[in-house]
């Protein structure tokens, strides 16, 4: 499947949304933005995305699209910019191995963020949202850095600062698909951790140990979720002030809504940091989403090893993957006050992450292209280690601290 095809699918579904002769069908054309059988066996039949003229988004239910285009559309065609339905989005589970007690931050060594640190480069005042599975923020290592929402009043079932989500004090979940797995995945809070994990509670030392972390959970236990609730976590961790949004996942192949999402991040200045896959694959060929869309506010991430190679496992791409970072053999943290080892392409995304709110922390007045620039500018490209991505090389970011005091004195 030709990427630059779907993604010129996307964009003309858009236009034809956004400009004049406006009806039901141009706002929610049926076929999606996508190849239409891949497409209808994904759809949510009783929900849909809606996104407003003012950019906002909704997930709106109704019995079937022929009700809801009469009742909902057509009342407010005006307001309206576009509507597809809901989809499923099933991620991949990431194998663990506990390891409570060790100390191993290869991977944060590697990138070179212990130059940062001893100059007090932390992360201070950077939010970064784990739009992901559930983070267990009151893990000793993740309690200390959740960006708390002081307008709230935690537990009294009551919305109190007025912005639609009951008690988000420590973060907000979206999650509406139902799973009768009662076990919390591990996999929100390793990613946490790996950004943010304060090494004075316990044996992780985050890339950013003083950044603050914004949960916004769309995934269930069992991996599952669906395509409307992460455009809603993603526009709830805007609106939480996240300069950074980690995106450890791959999303479903019709993906207009959640495009459409990322040009709203992108309007804001806020970076996102995604996973290129874990499938050995070309995404420049076999597109994955969100990893392969290329906005211009969006860093993909492969996956190097402990020796420094590209890992067999990641996907790849010469234009569409920017970097590798480590992401073999991390630890960190997973609920229940424990630690563990975890692979993948997952574990890479929150490194590039670290090093972004580490920067950011450095130069508060920098752009997101300014961070996105230093880091893509200064990655390490060794002879015979060359990774399959557009820079060719695993990130360093003491060298892109040195390009971004050049960029923002």
């Amino acid at each position: 499947m030709d990427v630059q095809k779907i993604l010129s699918a996307v964009v003309c579904i858009f236009v034809l949304a956004s400009c004049g002769n406006k009806s039901p069908s141009t706002v929610f054309p049926e076929n999606g933005a996508m190849d239409s059988s891949a497409c209808t066996g994904q759809a949510i039949q009783n929900k849909f995305i809606v996104q407003w003229e003012d950019g906002k988004f909704t997930v709106e239910q109704a019995a079937n699209a022929d009700e809801f285009t009469k009742n909902f559309i057509e009342p407010q065609l005006e307001k309206i910019r576009y509507v597809e339905f809901d989809r499923q989005i099933q991620t991949s589970k990431t194998d663990e191995i506990q390891a409570n007690a060790y100390s191993d931050s290869w991977g944060q060594t590697k990138i070179g963020a212990p130059s940062l640190w001893a100059q007090g480069i932390q992360g201070q005042n950077v939010k970064i949202a784990v739009v992901d599975a559930f983070v267990d923020t009151s893990h000793p290592q993740i309690k200390p850095r959740i960006a708390v929402n002081t307008a709230e009043i935690p537990n009294n079932g009551k919305d109190d600062d007025g912005n639609g989500i009951v008690d988000d004090y420590y973060g907000a979940s979206f999650v509406s698909i139902p799973n009768n797995n009662p076990t919390p995945s591990s996999h929100g809070t390793h990613v946490a951790g790996i950004i943010a994990a304060d090494e004075r509670y316990g044996s992780v030392q985050g890339v950013a140990p003083r950044s603050q972390l914004i949960p916004a959970q769309f995934i269930a236990n069992d991996g599952g979720g669906s395509l409307g609730d992460a455009v809603l976590a993603l526009q709830y961790s805007a609106s939480r002030g996240a300069k950074i949004i980690n995106a450890s996942w791959g999303g479903a192949p019709c993906v207009a809504s959640l495009r459409n999402a990322f040009v709203e991040l992108q309007g804001k200045g806020i970076l996102v940091i995604v996973a290129a896959g874990n499938d050995g694959r070309d995404v420049d060929v076999y597109p994955e989403f969100p990893a392969s869309f290329g906005l211009a506010n969006q860093i993909t991430v492969a996956a190097s090893s402990v020796s420094d190679f590209m890992t067999s496992w990641s996907n790849s791409g010469f234009n569409l993957v920017h970097v590798a970072a480590p992401g073999e053999r991390i630890l960190s943290t997973v609920p229940g006050n424990s630690t563990a080892y975890m692979d993948g392409t997952s574990m890479a995304a929150p490194m590039v992450s670290g090093a972004a709110a580490l920067l950011w922390s450095a130069r508060p007045t920098a752009s997101a292209a300014q961070i996105k620039q230093s880091i893509l500018q200064s990655v390490d490209v060794v002879p015979g280690h060359e990774f399959k991505v557009k820079t060719q090389g695993r990130i360093n970011v003491e060298k892109a601290f040195e390009v971004l005091k050049q960029l923002v004195p």
